[in-house]
């Protein structure tokens, strides 16, 4: 006779084994990214805690590992960025997003490189996730530009690349501070210009040909200042003393 399961017992089992992947999931990311690539399968249970038996009964190969590692993070940037657009203006909400997510991907290069250079296995886990992470930039991406924080000529795929090339400036820098700030300089090319006030065009070739006619000059011959105009006596060419000795040396030396 067979005995009757006990009540709650598949349940518990099926929470056992969901904390467990977790659990591995948190260990390699950490793993992959303070020992490289090449830290085993068996090392990554180590540092979780568990038998090399759990870690392969979830993750059949490192290959499979480094896709479920990449897509769990790309899962926690959509998160991200939702909650940045919940939480800030269309602007602050991009580059506050991308600012994290440069950070969080930091020292993860590694695995994108191998990710990209091997294609025997299959994707389709890491391929939902990005293109829930590629809607989720988008949809920030769109706001910026209508709230003019962002140039008009940006697109998602160089938000990415760019993200990509920042992550390694970031690992590449021994100073964390230093290195966030080059980011956010980098990040800041983005912005649209700054419009400024134009320069005010002067005409010194209408300045030189009042030299023939003093009484209509109205500014320095030579600064181009403004004169002020006398109720009598001749007209002003210059303003003062070292614009008239400025015009006065450059007409000898021609």
């Amino acid at each position: 006779m067979t005995a009757a399961p006990v009540p709650g017992t598949a349940l518990a089992g099926r929470a056992d084994a969901r904390r467990n992947r977790e659990n591995v999931l948190r260990t390699a990311m950490r793993a992959f990214a303070e020992e490289g690539y090449g830290v085993s399968l068996g090392r990554i249970a180590q540092r979780a805690g568990v038998g090399a038996g759990t870690v392969y009964r979830h993750f059949p190969s490192k290959e499979v590992l480094v896709e479920a590692v990449l897509a769990e993070q790309v899962a926690g940037f959509v998160a991200a960025a939702d909650r940045w657009s919940a939480r800030a203006t269309p602007g602050d909400a991009l580059f506050g997003f991308l600012v994290e997510m440069i950070e969080e991907s930091a020292g993860l290069e590694h695995l994108c490189d191998a990710l990209t250079a091997d294609k025997s296995w299959p994707r389709a886990l890491l391929s939902a996730a990005s293109q829930r992470f590629h809607e989720a930039l988008d949809r920030l991406l769109r706001n910026a530009k209508q709230a003019g924080a962002i140039r008009a000529d940006v697109r998602v795929d160089d938000l990415t690349a760019l993200s990509v090339g920042a992550a390694a400036l970031r690992s590449a820098h021994r100073d964390r501070e230093r290195g966030t700030r080059l980011v956010r300089l980098l990040l800041d090319g983005l912005r649209p210009p700054a419009v400024t006030k134009p320069e005010t065009f002067r005409d010194t070739s209408a300045l030189q040909r009042h030299e023939t006619a003093a009484h209509t000059v109205r500014h320095c011959l030579e600064c181009g200042a403004r004169l002020r105009v006398r109720a009598t006596g001749r007209p002003a060419s210059y303003c003062g003393p070292t614009c008239r000795q400025r015009a006065r040396r450059r007409r000898v030396a021609g």
